[in-house]
């Protein structure tokens, strides 16, 4: 094995390693973000603020698991405006569905008399 072909394998298993490395980091934030989450809900304070924090932390958390578990980060862009637009559809048919069973009308009649 000549000095470059050595020199070439050894940076590759670092660029895994540092991967890895990577990896690790996140799920360790992942896990501090959901300990948050979980004693947000006891701490007593106003419903919104909760609500708010969640929702902004659960965010957070879907957009490392997207971008680095999902491969997001490293894709050619086209891939992740595919991704984008099918999560944009699909919540705009969430939004639909609840919009459309949330009516009147779509209840069932409780009595025929």
């Amino acid at each position: 094995m000549s000095a470059s072909t050595a020199t070439v394998a050894h940076d590759h298993h670092g660029h895994d390693d540092s991967k890895f490395q990577i990896y690790v980091q996140i799920a360790m934030l992942l896990a501090v973000i959901t300990g948050v989450e979980i004693v947000a809900i006891f701490i007593p304070f106003a419903k919104w603020l909760i609500i708010t924090s969640l929702v902004v932390l659960s965010a957070v958390k879907f957009l490392f698991v997207i971008f680095y578990f999902m491969h997001l980060r490293w894709d050619k862009p086209f891939c992740t405006i595919l991704f984008f637009i099918g999560l944009v559809l699909a919540g705009g048919t969430v939004w639909a569905l609840i919009a459309l069973f949330a009516v009147k009308d779509s209840f069932p009649l409780t009595s025929l008399g």
